[in-house]
């Protein structure tokens, strides 16, 4: 007898989105004020997420200074979204991502465009303030289309639609 789930989830999967990053705080507490996220708790029982990773063996040297002091993941507090974990790595953005977020708060095109301009534009400013750019304003009226490309602190892309 096949247990019931989602269609398309394997029985007991979860799934969590990991960004490399050279600074964890700084990416937690964008992406926490750009998604509606809260930086996640460390597990009960536990200081920090560097007591939780030190209580389950992880090793010293795999743990860089300040590692898990303060949390370096993100949940979505309506228990919607997936878990974003921003983990440190020495690289640094080199190239395009092959992937991005797009944030919808347009509304669709039941909306309005200019209503949807007034929105994309106020989350624009909003992100801006918080340590993003501006990469490119994408106005298409004759398609029905406004969007902002933007870049994250790191130089991550993602769109504000």
């Amino acid at each position: 007898m096949e247990s019931e789930r989602e269609p398309g989830m394997t029985a007991g999967m979860t799934m969590q989105l990991v960004i490399d990053c050279a600074d964890p705080q700084r990416m937690v507490a964008f992406w926490a004020g750009a998604l509606g996220y809260v930086p996640e708790p460390p597990p009960e029982g536990h200081d920090s997420w560097r007591a939780y990773w030190e209580d389950m063996g992880v090793p010293a040297e795999e743990l860089a200074p300040g590692a898990g002091d303060v949390p370096e993941s993100i949940v979505d507090p309506a228990g919607h979204g997936p878990r974003v974990w921003f983990q440190r790595v020495p690289e640094v953005k080199a190239v395009k991502n092959r992937w991005h977020f797009d944030l919808k708060v347009g509304g669709g095109r039941g909306v309005p465009l200019e209503v949807r301009k007034q929105r994309v534009n106020a989350t624009v400013a909003r992100l801006v303030e918080a340590g993003a750019t501006v990469a490119e304003v994408r106005e298409l009226p004759d398609m029905d289309f406004c969007a902002t490309a933007m870049l994250d602190p790191e130089g991550n892309e993602f769109d504000v639609v």
